[in-house]
Order: structure tokens, then C-alpha cells, then sequence
């Protein structure tokens, strides 16, 4: 095959190793994309070529250039051929699957370990433990391993199905071709030996005739083998029938006829915990004590007992969404079909769910998603947020008599008046300026959200909240005009005046604000050099503004390590906007800014950009105020009854802190208005992302759509539906039964031996084994 026919992929980025996960991704992308022939340039990565079982029934090619790292065609599938142009490390084609792999070199230790299927064609030696604990299914090929040279110690550890054949050319040591000790614990599988193997376990093989049928299958499998490594002038050196020798396991009868048989306790003294257990090569994934157990028990006898908590915790995305945005079901909604319910969940708790969700915030619920634990690209919450810009909003309760009155027209404001009037109460904002939003539509830069998704969304917030006054400057008297006239009062005036610097020269600056409000309208022209202090979010909008306005020298600094993080800062870095700390600013002056240092920092604008305060004046002395913020319980209720205070009001936080907020006010607000006491319960407790296995769940999609995405889901928390517990059940315990309201799992307590294998392989976490109830 041409090199020409294969589509190249680098190992590196930007002079960067690319991570193994990253690496898998990107072969991922070229298999959903239809292309079977590529070229890897690798750099040490693991488990390349394993897993592509997606480019079926069409043969996926695979060719690595460089060094492979460990696990090179590892749980390899059917139609999947990957050849290696030089050495392989350890584990090439372990738990391989069907994958044929040729290695044109040596490889290391553990070639073919626990592998089912495929074959392996090794162009030199390989290592120690090659081919153990293979297996056999009758249903399939067994699993083959071809080495030109000689295997190192310990091969065929354990072996229970499958073929090697080690052809022994140029062999170090060519009395002891298979190594040290080969075949300990052989129970099935054949291997084919040209040379000698003297020091092989005669208590578990036995060498046997090799008749003219399995001459004529080892001759023709070798022409296959030395023209896949490209060495069939050898032909003629290896077929000498004479030299070839066959080993097969010990039937049972023939082990028990044996010598000095050992009882069970010696093996796992002797043998298993100085082998493979404590300390040995599997030691780390042995987790039970060892006990006397004279039977494999069930029912009331098992140690454990699986419990299916399906609803007992929260996934980790919910848990960590400022709104309580239940992310995990509306991905479950996309699963069965019900994406536009899904879409229109988001605006049961956010009225910006486009704006916010879909743009502006950071998404930690992206940041906790349990796939990143599995070095995945965490599944795209934004995609739902944007999907919602048109959405027609809730149809509101019935209306009640009730009033609320809600300071302020920014993002909690507006969650709070959006949610009070979904639940029937007549809610007003009172807004100082001309629009509402607050910054998102006075400061936040139309790079960062589209002005047609924010227009889209103020429109139907509009439409729906049916009262809001602009242009409304409230004072202490205005205040108590409006408390007494109202049932309730939800202070969110927002943050809005900035905090200064007590330094010379503090008049030449601009603050941060202002720059943002007067950029989005093209009225301010910033020069060629800024110097931005403060290093935040907010900072990083000013640069990029300013950048587009012609600025091409931007600095920001700061007196600690920039808090910028997230889209902002990167957006910032693409400008080429300059990040710099410790600094600490002297003065401000014609040149630009002076340092402690002496260093002068040249500028045309200066951008003061350390925070805002609330202004609170209005509120007059019968509230109290806390460090320059409204003191609040937990409910968000002020020292006066009937005022409630949340947002930047309260103490700085993102924008999707003041939405879930002003929600969870307008919760409280509501159950006072009905004579309930508030609930603040809050929700159920998270998952323990330990309790997450995806590695029988193969969430390998490049998902870029609603449906791969709720597919991708592993749906941590609530049980998927994916029937993998069912699978992996050795005794068939657990059964699917329907009820009135969904499905539910149901253990059969008379199979349940209580192995906690539908615990070890839930994608979901919804398994838990716990201890039985001791006998009396």
C-alpha cells in the first residue's frame, strides 16, 4: 500500500506531546469521518488502534511512524489491521478483541496478554508474559501470536486458549526459546516451539506429536506470517518439520495424576499472592481479604448485596450548576427523543438560558462532567442553552393578588421577577437605566454573546414579565414607598460603582465600566497602547475590546497571579494582550503608569479594573449592611422581613450565581406568599464520581449535536437504561421489569452470588453493593 493513501496524524501540537486520550480522539474523528487509512506519528502514546469497532464492516488501517507506547492495539477489534514500522512497547494487543497487528521490530513484555481474538505478527523477540491468561470463546478464531525470535520469561502465564508460535530465529539462548519457566498454569491453547523450551511446567503441559494436519496448518501459517513482516526468503530455513516441537495444556485427569500436588492454600500462599496478588503483577486491582468461604454462596448467605439507588444523588454537573439546572435529565429528555422539552427546561430556571447558558457562562457544570476523570472532552452543555433563543417561554400559574417588587433590571433581577411570575405573582422591576440585563447588555462585548441572541432573549423576557420601569432612580423615600406598597422586596441593584486606587493620577483613568459601555458603542477610541490593572474577567473583556478599537500594545497587570480564566482570558491572549505580576502601581501620569519599581508602563489609556460595589444608599438604616454588602440568611432574607437582597448586592459572584439566586428567592418568596415556611432542604447529595465506570460504556463520539450528546451521556445519578449490569451478571441475577412509572432493575436474590460486578461496570453509579445482614 501507497504511503500516499494514508491521511498523516501528528503526535504533536505546537511542539507539545498530544495526551493519549487526545490522540484517541482525534483517530475517533477520522473513523466517523470515513477515512480507513492512517498514518500515526507517534510519541509514545498508549492504546493506539484500540477500540475502533465504529469503521465496521469496512477495514480500518493503521500505521505508526515513531515510538508507540504501551497497549498499542489494545481490546483491538475485527476490521481493524495496525502495523507498527519498528519496535512496540509492552502489551501490544492486550485484551485484544480481533485486531491483526504487525510489529516490525521486537516487542516488550506482556504481547497478547488476555487476549480473546486477532492475531499478532512480531518481526523480532518479545518480552516476558507473553500470551498469559489468554482465552478461548469456541463461537470465534482463538487468538494467535507469531514471533520470529524468542519469547521471553514466563510465556504462556496461565494460558487457557489460544496459539503462539515462536519460530526461535537467532535466539540468544537457544536451549530455552520460550524463556524462564513457560507455561506455569497452562489450562488450554497449543504452542508451536522451533528450538527447545527445557525448563517448561511438565505439571501443567505436555510436549505432543505434531501430525501431518497441524504440520500442514503450521506451514501455511507461516508463509502468511513471514510475508505480513516482510521476510519470506526465511521460508525455507523455518519449515524443517524436524526442528518444530507442540505443547498443549494437561487435561485435569493428567494434572491430578501428577506429583506433589498442592493443596489451595499453598497455591495462594505460594503462588497467587506472591505472583499475581499482594505485591505481584495484579496486586493493585485485588481488592478482597481472604477468607474461608467453602461455597459459592447465594440468597441470604452472600457476603454483599447489590442495591439498585436509582434518584439518591445528583449528578455532578447539577450539583455544580449556580442555577440547579438539572442537566442530566434534560440530556435524558434528548436520549428519548424529547429535545424540544429538554430546550424549554432551561427556562423553567434561567430567563437568559441562550445568553448565559449558551454564551457567557463558564460552565462549571461542564468543568465537574465525570468524562474529563476519563481524560474525554466533556459533553457540551452550551449546545442546549443555544438551542433555546426562540423558545416561547412557561405558561404562568394562576394569578394571584400577590406583589413583588424587584430592584433592579440586571441578571438576578430579572431571574427573580421571571420566576415570581411563573408562579403567579405580579412582579415589577424597578431599572435605573434604559434597557435591562444589567452588564450583559450595557458592558459584556458583542464578541463574546451575539446581538441577536441577547435581543431575542430581552424581547421574550419583555413579553412575559409585564411590568418593568426604566429610567427609575430610586432613593431611601422611593424605597419605602415601594416596601410598603408590596408584599415582598428583592433588592439586586447590582454592582455598579467601581472600586479606585488611592494613587497619584488616578483622575487620568478610566474604569473598566465605563471603557465596556462606551466600546460596545464605538465612542471611545483607546490608542495604540493600553495599560489595564487588574487582571480579572473583566479586565480581559477591556483588552479584547480594545484590540478591536486598534489597540496592539495591551498589558494588564496585577498584584498577584491573574484571577482571568476561561474564554475571557483566551480571548485575550489572541490579541496578544500581555499578562504581568506582582506589580504595584505608584501613579498614574501623562506617559502612561509609574510602578514602585520605577519602571513606567507607557500608555495612551488607562484601565482601572478591580471590581465593583453596590451602591445601597436607597436602603436607608433600617437594613444592615455587612462590609458594604446587604447581610442576608441563607433564605437571602435581610434583617428586615420583608426584603429580600441577591447578586452583587449580597458579595461579587458570576453571573450565574445572581440567576440561580434570584431563582431561589423567588422560591422562598412563594412559599411565604402561600403561609408555608421557606424549605431550604436544597437538593439530594451528589454521586461519588468514583462510583463513574466508563470502561464497558463507549462514549466515543465526536459529539458536536444534541443527539450524540445525549447519547455521549453517561447519565451519572439516574440509571441510562444501557442494560450493561444485565451483561456483565455471571449468574443472570438482574432482570429489566417495567412499572407504572418507567423501568426498574430487579436483583433475583436466589441467583446473586454478590460479586458487585453490576457495581464495577455501571457508567451511571447507580449500583452500590452493601454488606448483608450477619447471620445469627
Amino acid at each position: 500500500m501507497k504511503k500516499s493513501d494514508y491521511i498523516f496524524v501528528a503526535g504533536k501540537r505546537d511542539e507539545k506531546r498530544i495526551p493519549s486520550r487526545v490522540l484517541e480522539d482525534i483517530i475517533q474523528q477520522h473513523v466517523k469521518r470515513g477515512n480507513r487509512k492512517l498514518e500515526v506519528q507517534a510519541f509514545g502514546q498508549h492504546g493506539i488502534g484500540g477500540r475502533l469497532w465504529n469503521s465496521a464492516p469496512d477495514t480500518m488501517d493503521i500505521r505508526i511512524i515513531g515510538h508507540s507506547g504501551q497497549r498499542t492495539g489494545s481490546l483491538g477489534t475485527p476490521y481493524t489491521r495496525i502495523e507498527v514500522m519498528g519496535p512496540a512497547s509492552d502489551d501490544i494487543g492486550w485484551l485484544n478483541a480481533g485486531a491483526e497487528i504487525i510489529v516490525h521490530g521486537s516487542a516488550t513484555n506482556g504481547a497478547m496478554n488476555g487476549a480473546a481474538q486477532g492475531k499478532v505478527f512480531v518481526g523480532g523477540s518479545i518480552g516476558a508474559r507473553g500470551m498469559t491468561m489468554t482465552k478461548r470463546n469456541p463461537r470465534f478464531e482463538p487468538p494467535e501470536l507469531w514471533v520470529l525470535g524468542a519469547a521471553g520469561d514466563y510465556f504462556g502465564e496461565f494460558m487457557a486458549g489460544g496459539i503462539a508460535v515462536i519460530c526461535g530465529l537467532n535466539a540468544a539462548n537457544p536451549e530455552q526459546v520460550l524463556g524462564y519457566r513457560p507455561l506455569v498454569g497452562m489450562v488450554g491453547g497449543k504452542v508451536f516451539v522451533r528450538g527447545e523450551a527445557n525448563t517448561y511446567s511438565d505439571k501443567d503441559a505436555k510436549e505432543v506429536d505434531l501430525d501431518d494436519q497441524e504440520w500442514e496448518w503450521l506451514l501455511q501459517g507461516l508463509k502468511i506470517f513471514l510475508k505480513k513482516i516482510e521476510q519470506p526468503k526465511l521460508l525455507d530455513e523455518l519449515a524443517v518439520r524436524k526442528e518444530w516441537r507442540l505443547f498443549e495444556a494437561k487435561n485435569p485427569q493428567e494434572k491430578a495424576d501428577g506429583p506433589d500436588r498442592r493443596s489451595m492454600s499453598w497455591f495462594r500462599e505460594q503462588i497467587w499472592d506472591m505472583e499475581l496478588g499482594r505485591g505481584g503483577l495484579i496486586g493493585d486491582l485485588q481488592e478482597t481479604e481472604k477468607g474461608t468461604v467453602p461455597v459459592i454462596t447465594k440468597g441470604e448467605y452472600r457476603r454483599y448485596i447489590p442495591v439498585w439507588e436509582q434518584g439518591k444523588y445528583i449528578s455532578p454537573c447539577q450539583a455544580s450548576c449556580p442555577t440547579g439546572i438539572p442537566v442530566q435529565q434534560r440530556w435524558a429528555m434528548v436520549r428519548t427523543d424529547n429535545i424540544d422539552e429538554a430546550i424549554s427546561m432551561g427556562l423553567e430556571y434561567s430567563p437568559f438560558p441562550a445568553t448565559v447558558c449558551g454564551h457567557l457562562c463558564p460552565s462549571p457544570c461542564m468543568a465537574s462532567c465525570t468524562r474529563n476523570l476519563s481524560y474525554m472532552t466533556p459533553i457540551n452543555v452550551r449546545l442546549l442553552g443555544q438551542a433555546a433563543q426562540n423558545i416561547k417561554p412557561p405558561k404562568p400559574a394562576k394569578k394571584s393578588q400577590k406583589k413583588v417588587a424587584v430592584i433592579g433590571g440586571g441578571p438576578g433581577g430579572i431571574s427573580a421577577a421571571w420566576q415570581l411570575t411563573m408562579k403567579g405573582h405580579t412582579a415589577t422591576v424597578f431599572e435605573a437605566g434604559q434597557t435591562i440585563g444589567g452588564k450583559i447588555s450595557a458592558v459584556i462585548p458583542e464578541s463574546r454573546i451575539p446581538a441577536e441572541t441577547l435581543d431575542a432573549e430581552i424581547d421574550r423576557i419583555k413579553s412575559y414579565i409585564k411590568d418593568i420601569r426604566l429610567g427609575e432612580a430610586i432613593d431611601a423615600e422611593k424605597f419605602d414607598e415601594i416596601k410598603k406598597s408590596h408584599d415582598y422586596v428583592v433588592v439586586a441593584a447590582g454592582a455598579k460603582k467601581p472600586r479606585s486606587l488611592p494613587i497619584k493620577g488616578i483622575e487620568r483613568a478610566v474604569f473598566a465600566n465605563d471603557f465596556l459601555e462606551q466600546s460596545k458603542a464605538n465612542k471611545i477610541k483607546p490608542g495604540k497602547k493600553i495599560v489595564i490593572i487588574g487582571a480579572g474577567n473583566v479586565g480581559c473583556d477591556v483588552a479584547t475590546e480594545a484590540h478591536r478599537l486598534g489597540a496592539v500594545d495591551i498589558t494588564l497587570i496585577d498584584v498577584q497571579k491573574p484571577a482571568a480564566f476561561g474564554k475571557e482570558r483566551e480571548d485575550a491572549e489572541k490579541c496578544g494582550a500581555q499578562f504581568r505580576w506582582p506589580l504595584f502601581t505608584k501613579e498614574i501620569n501623562a506617559k502612561g503608569v509609574e510602578l514602585e519599581s520605577g519602571e513606567t508602563l507607557p500608555a495612551n489609556t488607562v484601565v482601572i479594573s478591580i471590581g465593583d460595589v453596590p451602591d445601597l444608599s436607597f436602603l436607608g438604616e433600617g437594613i444592615e449592611i455587612e462590609r458594604g454588602f446587604v447581610k442576608v440568611n441563607e433564605a437571602g432574607r435581610s434583617s428586615d422581613e420583608k426584603v429580600f437582597a441577591i447578586g452583587d448586592a449580597v458579595g461579587p459572584g458570576l453571573i450565574t450565581d445572581a440567576i440561580g439566586a434570584g431563582r431561589r428567592t423567588a422560591i422562598v418568596i412563594d412559599q411565604l406568599l402561600n403561609g408555608q415556611a421557606p424549605d431550604m432542604e436544597g437538593l439530594a447529595p451528589m454521586i461519588d464520581t468514583q462510583r463513574i465506570n466508563l470502561t464497558y460504556y463507549n462514549p466515543r463520539q465526536d459529539a458536536d449535536n444534541l443527539e450524540e450528546c445525549g447519547q455521549d451521556c453517561a447519565s451519572c445519578g439516574n440509571c441510562r437504561d444501557c442494560g450493561i449490569c444485565v451483561a456483565v451478571c455471571p449468574e443472570g441475577a438482574i432482570s429489566r421489569q417495567e412499572k407504572d412509572t418507567g423501568f426498574e432493575y430487579v436483583v433475583d436474590e436466589s441467583k446473586c452470588i454478590g460479586c458487585g460486578f453490576c457495581k464495577g461496570a455501571c457508567p451511571c453509579g447507580i449500583w452500590e453493593v452493601i454488606p448483608n445482614t450477619p447471620l445469627m
